[in-house]
């Protein structure tokens, strides 16, 4: 078996939330280049979007593994110390507890990770794509995960005899703190139920995505921690990661990203409270736009039969992108004009792990009961 961990976290950036700085990347690599030498990974890379650092990590130790997620932590606080070192903005902010108890999962970092066997015949080869995104929560990826999975509007490949039994998706409430509280929907036949759950991206978010042909092959992974759920406030947007295998019996690359066309409002932005629209970026772009627009990257790999990475493809990169990326700097343009009222910016709920929430607090201990048929307030009779 081979495994494929992504795990990614901000853990410090120049300037406010821009980007890593050189030094911290280098460590990160020069760590993973440890490990691999030493046996525990069969190879890897070091990417960052926005502020978030990415550690891409194949192993034969399966996934949750607590080598594979102790070398990210270690890693991770290597970077730490070099943003502390170099006075940057939130060093070390995404590493929530003092160390994870045998695993990043609900630490802070995202982890997205699969396992598969290379030698099965279905799948000849090894491709797979890397989508990390920044200044967003999880629920980012429900939308183009929906669309390629359960519509040949979007993914013609649907109607081939591979993927016509249809996908089981795993959705979690990322809400409910403790222990995975989760459901399993089957599609094409569920696939409205899956979109009354998906619509609430707040709250639900897409965790895996397995075939229904070969139900032991899982083509997604999604991180879906959030991190106000684990905190018990907010500490910045969860900034998840996503692996999605591709080609033979799963939706090619081109499928896989086509809804990000769209680029569909999701929650995040400056302060994670804003609804703004997601760019397509190039891989390793700063975050310096007005608001800081929600951003997603995406690499194309292939990996070997004994683990070793090809070089990677930035998919996001090409000039076919501009003028997606034109479109969503207008969007964002027409909503920010908006300001702070109705649906430009989160509902309550989802400012309640702010500071927003102080200063409501603060104004609803303001509030007094009028008497209605004195016309006055009811403490001044």
């Amino acid at each position: 078996m081979l495994t494929i961990s992504a795990i990614k976290a901000d853990v410090g950036s120049i300037g406010g939330h821009t980007r890593p700085s050189a030094r911290m990347l280098e460590a990160a690599r020069q760590e993973l280049r440890r490990a691999a030498e030493g046996g525990l990974l069969t190879d890897y890379d070091v990417t960052h979007t926005g502020d978030d650092i990415c550690l891409l990590m194949i192993h034969r130790r399966g996934t949750d593994d607590p080598a594979i997620h102790e070398l990210a932590w270690n890693v991770f606080r290597a970077a730490t110390k070099i943003a502390e070192a170099e006075g940057l903005y939130g060093a070390g902010q995404d590493l929530l507890k003092d160390a994870p108890s045998g695993n990043v999962r609900g630490a802070g970092p995202g982890a997205a990770e699969l396992s598969f066997d290379p030698t099965l015949k279905e799948r000849p080869v090894e491709s797979f794509l890397v989508f990390t995104a920044d200044k967003c929560g999880p629920g980012a990826f429900n939308f183009p995960l929906w669309a390629v999975f359960t519509s040949p509007m979007w993914c013609a490949g649907l109607m081939l005899p591979a993927m016509r039994p249809g996908f089981r998706f795993t959705v979690i409430d990322m809400e409910h703190a403790g222990a995975d509280r989760i459901i399993e929907l089957n599609t094409p036949e569920e696939h409205i139920e899956l979109a009354m759950l998906l619509r609430d991206e707040n709250r639900f978010g897409i965790k895996a995505i397995h075939s229904r042909k070969y139900p032991d092959q899982q083509v997604v992974a999604v991180s879906t921690d959030r991190l106000h759920t684990i905190a018990g406030e907010y500490k910045g947007k969860d900034d998840p990661v996503a692996v999605v295998r591709t080609q033979n019996i799963f939706p090619a690359p081109e499928e896989v990203v086509s809804p990000y066309f769209t680029a569909h409002y999701v929650a995040g932005d400056a302060r994670g409270s804003h609804h703004m629209p997601l760019m397509p970026a190039p891989l390793n772009t700063a975050i310096t736009g007005p608001y800081c627009l929600p951003v997603v990257s995406c690499m194309a790999y292939s990996v070997t039969k004994d683990g070793r990475l090809s070089e990677g493809v930035d998919i996001f990169g090409n000039q076919v992108w501009e003028s997606t990326r034109v479109r969503a700097q207008q969007k964002a343009d027409e909503i920010r004009r908006q300001g702070f009222v109705g649906a430009a910016m989160l509902p309550m709920q989802e400012l309640e792990y702010s500071a927003f929430r102080k200063t409501l607090d603060e104004l609803e201990a303001r509030f007094r009961i009028v008497d209605k048929a004195a016309g006055v307030p009811a403490a001044a009779r």
